[in-house]
C-alpha cells in the first residue's frame, strides 16, 4: 500500500460521557506516524469537531438542530485541529486542515481544486486532516456522514485502501452482542450483506454500519480495498499492516475491471 484513507468516527473519539478522548487519539497519531516511516501516504479523515463543541462551550438558551450544528462545530473543530497538531508535532509530522462540502465533489473547478490542494499538501509530505464544513453544511448540503466523505477522498485521491474505524470489529453474521455471531472476514465485490445491516445511528456521529456497508460497496466498486475495524482496540492501524490475519475486521476486496 502506498496510500491510504483514516476515517475515525465520533464514537472512537469520545468518551461514554460524550468528551473527546485525548487518550485514544494520541494513541492513533502514534499509529498513524508509524504508517508514515513505512513510506505510506495517509489521508486523516475525522469526526469530532461537533461533540468537541458541545463538551467546551454551555450555552443557556435554546438553539435548534442547525444553529447546534454550527455553533458546536465552529468551537470544536478549532480544538480538534489543534490537538491533531500539537500531537502531530511530537514526531515533526506537519499536518493541514481541508474543510470540505457535498458540492465540492460535483465535477469541476471545485472538484480540481480540492484534489490539487491535496495532492500537493502530499508532495510536500503534509497530511491532510479532512472534516465536513458544518458551519456552512446543513440539511440537504450535507453529507450523509463522514463515512460517505471518506469514501469520496478514497476515490478523488485514487487511494489503495479506505479504513473505516468504529467502534465495533466489523460485519457480523448476526447481532454483534450475540456470542454465536461471527465477523464477516472478507466480501467479495456483488455480494450482499444487507440482511445482516441494521440502520442503528451512532451515539455521538451520524453515521452507524449501514452508512459503513453502503460507503464500503460503492468504494469497492471503484477498486478500492476496504477495511472496516475496530477503533478502540489498541494499536488496530499497526496490527491490520502487520497482522491482519489475527486481527478481527471485514474487508471488502477490491472489484477488477467490470467485476
Amino acid at each position: 500500500m502506498k496510500r491510504i484513507v483514516v476515517k475515525v468516527g465520533s464514537n472512537v473519539l469520545t468518551r461514554k460521557d460524550g468528551k473527546l478522548d485525548v487518550t485514544r487519539m494520541s494513541a492513533l497519531v502514534d499509529q498513524i506516524a508509524g504508517l508514515r516511516r513505512q513510506g505510506i501516504e495517509v489521508i486523516l479523515v475525522s469526526s469530532g469537531a461537533v461533540a468537541c463543541g458541545r463538551r467546551e462551550l454551555t450555552v443557556d438558551h435554546s438553539l435548534d438542530s442547525v444553529e447546534q450544528r454550527q455553533l458546536f462545530s465552529a468551537v470544536g473543530q478549532v480544538k480538534l485541529v489543534g490537538l491533531y497538531y500539537d500531537l502531530f508535532r511530537e514526531f515533526g509530522i506537519h499536518v493541514g486542515q481541508v474543510l470540505t462540502m457535498k458540492e465540492n465533489f460535483e465535477p469541476g473547478e471545485q472538484y480540481r481544486n480540492q484534489r490539487a490542494c491535496m495532492t500537493v499538501m502530499l508532495e510536500n509530505d503534509v497530511l491532510p486532516i479532512v472534516n465536513e464544513n458544518d458551519t456552512v453544511s446543513v440539511t440537504e448540503l450535507m453529507f450523509t456522514d463522514n463515512d460517505e466523505l471518506s469514501g469520496l477522498i478514497a476515490q478523488m485521491m485514487q487511494a489503495d485502501t479506505l479504513i473505516l474505524l468504529s467502534n465495533i470489529d466489523g460485519i457480523y453474521d448476526g447481532h454483534p452482542d450475540d456470542p454465536s455471531s461471527q465477523i464477516i472476514p472478507r466480501v467479495e465485490p456483488g455480494r450482499d450483506l444487507s440482511q445482516y445491516i441494521k440502520e442503528e445511528k451512532s451515539a455521538f456521529g451520524r453515521g452507524g454500519m449501514h452508512s459503513k456497508y453502503t460507503t464500503a460497496q460503492k468504494v469497492q466498486h471503484a477498486g478500492i480495498r476496504v477495511i472496516i475495524a475496530n477503533g478502540e482496540r489498541d494499536d488496530i492501524l499497526t496490527h491490520l499492516m502487520e497482522q491482519p490475519e489475527a486481527t478481527p475486521h471485514t474487508e471488502f476486496l477490491p472489484s477488477k475491471g467490470n467485476d
